[in-house]
């Protein structure tokens, strides 16, 4: 327990002291907040660290609005007018659904018994919506994985086979449609699926959406040593599906997040950083970044976890790069893996911004 309170106070302090960081070339050193030599992610017009959106991994400016109806209106036809616009085979619905999913499990955090209440009229009014059938299916799972009992405990099994249930009758409604398979890779990891049974979930969702990368990343934590596999199974499993992307996949990033997922909880070597495995998974990362569409939804997910690296590796003008095109946003691995998202990400920004100006760069050389 010691050593948890140690970790805890080291992280605070961190968060204290980054933005205070003096840029000195060929290295990064504490001032005093205030210093005229402090790096400041403000002189970029990166945004305030309270002002930071912890819902979603980049802009989607349709899901705000029709989010900020339902929550305003507390009706429900603004989130299923959205959801019917939106493609089933892309990643953008997947995203949208886990949006109003954890929109709605907050809600009723806050207010037990009397949150969400545009959901359940959703679910009562037109229980054939597959959108809403989706979106319930999601609330349970984010229920069971952050509010419930814990890992293991009766709650958490109750509710996620709950949740299977919804799954498979949202999957009922919308054949072709992945999503509902894709919240059960989730169910499956917390239900301890055998290997056979989460093949055969897997099966039916590359048939129905073979390149999904959101899909990949949660079967990703199934195959981690964490969970129900181990390093080595996560590799393969993120490294075959790299190995057949196509060209401006980012899957060629999934490497990359089966690296993260198999972190030790404290990296206590510098070494590990500059080794050749995280080399490589950084670069094949960098790779799909430059190579994907503009406007692919998964692009700010692989932006922030390359930050996460990048600064790690020293690597300051394309961690600057990354920030560049996500600030603002903050819900995406690693940061939504920590108790405060937009702290966490504040600290690297702060770092990426001191050791660019540590080796000679400024707002005026950072492209816009």
């Amino acid at each position: 327990m010691e050593i948890l309170w140690f970790l805890f106070a080291i992280g605070l302090l961190a968060a204290v002291i980054a933005p205070y960081v003096r840029r000195r070339r060929g290295g990064i050193r504490q001032v005093a907040p205030g210093s005229p030599d402090a790096a400041d992610p403000e002189n970029y017009g990166f945004a305030r660290q309270e002002l930071l959106d912890i819902r979603l991994p980049g802009p989607d400016q349709d899901l705000l609005d029709a989010l900020g109806n339902v929550q305003r209106s507390g009706t429900w036809q603004a989130a299923s007018g959205l959801l019917a616009g939106t493609p089933r085979e892309g990643e953008r619905r997947w995203q949208r659904v886990q949006a109003f999913g954890g929109a709605a499990a907050l809600e009723l955090v806050r207010q037990p018994g009397a949150g969400a209440q545009w959901l359940k009229a959703w679910r009562l009014e037109a229980e054939k919506d597959a959108g809403g059938a989706q979106v319930h299916a999601e609330l349970l799972v984010q229920q069971a994985w952050r509010h419930s009992g814990g890992v293991g405990s009766d709650d958490h099994r109750i509710i996620l086979e709950e949740a299977r249930e919804a799954c498979r009758r949202a999957a009922l409604l919308a054949p072709g449609d992945p999503v509902p398979y894709i919240t059960e890779l989730a169910i499956g990891r917390g239900l301890a699926y055998s290997e056979a049974e989460f093949d055969a979930l897997w099966a039916k969702v590359i048939d129905r959406a073979p390149e999904h990368m959101g899909a990949h990343i949660a079967a990703l934590h199934y195959w981690g040593e964490k969970w129900h596999g181990s390093r080595e199974k996560a590799d393969a499993f993120s490294h075959a599906a790299a190995a057949r992307a196509p060209h401006g996949s980012l899957l060629a990033a999934l490497p990359l997040f089966a690296l993260y997922e198999n972190l030790p909880d404290v990296v206590l070597v510098g070494s590990f950083y500059r080794s050749a495995v995280v080399t490589r998974a950084v670069e094949g990362a960098l790779y799909a970044v430059h190579t994907a569409r503009p406007d692919d939804p998964v692009l700010a997910h692989v932006r922030h976890l390359l930050l996460l690296f990048l600064v790690n590796m020293e690597r300051w003008a394309e961690a600057m790069e990354q920030v560049r095109h996500v600030d603002g946003y903050v819900g995406a691995l690693p940061w939504s893996a920590s108790g405060d998202p937009a702290a966490t990400y504040a600290v690297h920004r702060a770092l990426a911004v001191a050791g660019y100006e540590a080796n000679g760069g400024s707002p005026a050389t950072l492209p816009r």
